[in-house]
């Protein structure tokens, strides 16, 4: 559905980088002694004497290397963070109306058309219809052609179904979803003058020849945990149901991290998941999801996160008819919605994205090998809203979204994503240290 992930290698290496130091004892110490006491043979010939025993090993050099390194890698960290605050501040200003100083007509046949690679239905009314609805209204904006979309492209087949989309003669395709990402290196060098964008989701690492949006699903979860809980405070209650796919590693983190929020709110919340789906990425089984519900309805549901692409919408209207709260799973414009009634959205639209990074492609302010990460607390794409909050809900869910941006939970989150893809044996966190 969305969150396509390699991030999980950092957040392994810090939560072992953790263990390891609360695991050192005295078997630690004496192997260290003996490896510094340890000398060289003298030479045959040459006996060492007993002023030479006693005489204190001289301390290590440090490499000469390592304190140039050091100062270059602060100083890309610096260069990284500023151009992330410069496209920041583009973002605030810009607006897909604006007019492009640069001629995205990139196969020079005389107009413009934006092509759009989604992993499900275009018209879900959930997350893969988010980024075609941004498509048609940023092309309309530009004076661009309408897209050309491909839809309920499977991972098995994307090669060949993103190739046949930059065949036909697109000047730009914005790729809706890690899963569908696999191609593109070869396909970047295939098609050089195509502008390629990917909303490829968590943690996905900066790729020559394609403009990136990212975001941390982890961050991301923990909000809507906080915001699912404040309302079951109001309406009553102590249990949410995930329903999604195929127990997936992102689902494992939107899992864990949105119990971490629940229970931030009231340590009583709990979280249940309930996969309906063939793996992989079936995020489109309705008789499967509808089953789930009505499970979950017999064992006492309080709220439901229908964490789903085409089985999203149906879900929604069961929960409408049976009085259940209810959450969107990724599009942010429920609120609005008259046709059904959604409580709370999870925000990860990848239309908010494009709808933010395009001002950007088209000004050159955003180029192919660009990597923009949204971040929770920051940018108002992504978190959690809650429909029609009291000020006290609001201002509560305002304060974790602030949490969060300051440092708030970082140790407990990259614990879930090492449990979540790096399949790290050990119990997720249910309360954040810095709590």
């Amino acid at each position: 559905m969305k969150r396509h992930t390699i991030f999980w290698i950092a957040a392994v290496t810090a939560v072992f980088g953790l263990l390891a130091a609360s695991c050192g004892g005295d078997d630690d110490a004496a192997d260290d002694t003996s490896a510094v006491t340890e000398t060289a043979p003298a030479p045959e010939d040459e006996a060492p004497t007993a002023a030479d025993e006693d005489e204190p090993m001289a301390e290590e050099e440090p490499m000469a290397e390592e304190e140039p390194m050091a100062e270059e890698e602060a100083m890309a960290e610096e260069e990284a963070m500023a151009e992330e605050e410069a496209i920041t501040e583009a973002i605030e200003e810009g607006d897909i109306a604006d007019i492009a100083t640069l001629d995205m007509d990139t196969n020079g046949d005389g107009k413009v058309i934006l092509g759009v690679a989604a992993a499900g239905p275009r018209d879900d009314g959930a997350y893969y219809q988010a980024l075609v609805d941004a498509a048609e209204d940023i092309s309309a904006a530009q004076g661009w052609e309408p897209p050309i979309v491909v839809d309920n492209i499977e991972p098995a087949v994307a090669a060949t179904e993103l190739e046949n989309l930059a065949a036909q003669g697109v000047d730009i395709i914005a790729v809706g979803a890690g899963e569908i990402s696999d191609p593109l290196p070869d396909l970047v060098a295939q098609y050089p003058d195509i502008f390629w964008y990917c909303n490829c989701g968590t943690g996905f690492p900066q790729m020559d020849g394609v403009a990136l949006s990212t975001n941390d699903g982890a961050e991301i979860e923990y909000v809507v945990g906080v915001a699912a809980g404040l309302l079951l405070q109001e309406h009553g209650g102590d249990t949410a149901y995930m329903i999604g796919c195929c127990d997936l590693g992102f689902e494992v983190e939107t899992e864990l991290a949105m119990r971490l929020g629940l229970k931030a709110v009231d340590p009583s919340f709990d979280v249940v998941y309930t996969p309906t789906g063939n793996f992989p990425f079936d995020f489109d089984n309705v008789a499967g999801a509808t089953e789930a519900f009505n499970v979950a309805l017999d064992a006492g549901m309080d709220l439901v996160y229908p964490y789903l692409g085409g089985a999203h919408e149906p879900l929604v209207q069961l929960a409408n008819e049976h009085g259940i709260p209810v959450t969107s799973a990724g599009a942010s414009d429920v609120c609005s919605r008259t046709d059904l009634h959604w409580d709370m959205a999870a925000l990860f639209d990848g239309g908010d994205f494009a709808r933010a990074v395009f001002p950007l492609i088209v000004s050159g302010a955003f180029v192919e090998g660009d990597i923009y990460k949204f971040a929770v607390g920051r940018d108002p794409e992504v978190g959690a809203l809650i429909c029609d909050p009291t000020p006290e809900q609001k201002e509560q869910l305002d304060q974790a979204h602030a949490d969060v941006w300051n440092g708030y939970c970082l140790a407990e989150f990259d614990a879930i994503r090492a449990i979540a893809y790096g399949g790290v044996d050990m119990e997720a966190p249910l309360v954040c240290s810095d709590a």
